[in-house]
């Protein structure tokens, strides 16, 4: 797979994880949606999508860097 494939998928999982994140705070909780919450919220996605992006393409990611 391609880099820019990896990257691709990288970006839907990130914006799918924050788009989960939001529905799921906006339905368990009285919080209001800030952007404030959002910059936290993608913080907090921004590790997982890059663990499971290495772990879904792991033996390819390590073959594209060398």
């Amino acid at each position: 797979m391609k880099l820019g494939r990896m990257l691709e998928f990288f970006i839907v999982g990130l914006v799918l994880g924050i788009v989960e994140d939001i529905i799921a705070i906006g339905a368990s909780t009285d919080v209001s949606i800030t952007w404030n919450i959002i910059g936290i919220i993608a913080l907090v996605a921004l590790p997982f999508a890059v663990f499971s992006e290495l772990i879904v393409d792991k033996s390819k990611f390590f073959n594209n860097i060398k």
